[in-house]
C-alpha cells in the first residue's frame, strides 16, 4: 500500500430491515476493504430520524478506520458496501437499508461536489455526535476547533430531545 495511513471515520445508520444486523454486516464489509487497515466502532445508538420523521427510528454508530488511500476511494468504497447491503437511494432523507457517510478523513478539509470533509451536517447531528464522542473524545473536529462532545453540549436542548439518542446495548457489535 502507498502512502500514509489516514485516520478516517464513518458514521453508520440503518433503519429498515434488521437494522443491527446491517450495521454488523457494513462493518464487516469495511474491513474487507482494500487500504483499510483495522477499524474499531463506537456504541450503537438508536435515534429518533431527522428531516423525514415519518419513519422508524434508526440505528447509528461511528467507525474509526485507518485508511491507505484517499478519501475520494474511501468514499468509493463505502458506497460499494452500501449497494452490496441492498441499498438504494431513492429519497433524501429516507428509509434505508445502511447509510455509510465519510465524516472525517485525517485533518483534510474537502470541498467537492460528490464529496465534502467534513461531513457537513456532522456537527448538528446526535446520531453522529454522541457514538463519535465515546470513540474519539479528544478528537479536535477540523473547522470548529472543538470536540464531539463539546458540539454536543452546545445544540440546543429543543434538537437534543427531538432526536432522542439512547445507547443501545447490542450483543455481539464491535
Amino acid at each position: 500500500m502507498l502512502g500514509k495511513a489516514v485516520e478516517a471515520y464513518v458514521g453508520l445508520g440503518a433503519n429498515i430491515g434488521d437494522p443491527l444486523a446491517q450495521l454488523v454486516a457494513g462493518v464487516a464489509a469495511m474491513r474487507e476493504l482494500p487500504g483499510v487497515t483495522s477499524l474499531m466502532v463506537s456504541p450503537v445508538y438508536r435515534t429518533a430520524p431527522v428531516g423525514r420523521t415519518d419513519q422508524p427510528p434508526f440505528v447509528n454508530a461511528v467507525a474509526r478506520l485507518r485508511y491507505h488511500g484517499s478519501a475520494r476511494a474511501l468514499l468509493a468504497g463505502l458506497l460499494a458496501v452500501e449497494k452490496a447491503c441492498g441499498r438504494v437511494r431513492a429519497e433524501r432523507w429516507g428509509p434505508r437499508t445502511l447509510d455509510l457517510d465519510l465524516l472525517l478523513f485525517g485533518d483534510e478539509v474537502i470541498d467537492q461536489p460528490e464529496l465534502r470533509v467534513p461531513h457537513p451536517e456532522m456537527t448538528r447531528r446526535v446520531f453522529v455526535l454522541a457514538p463519535l464522542a465515546q470513540l474519539a473524545p479528544e478528537l479536535i473536529i477540523p473547522l470548529t476547533g472543538r470536540t464531539a462532545s463539546q458540539l454536543l453540549a452546545a445544540l440546543d436542548p429543543r434538537e437534543l430531545a427531538a432526536q432522542k439518542a439512547e445507547k443501545v446495548e447490542a450483543a455481539g457489535w464491535g
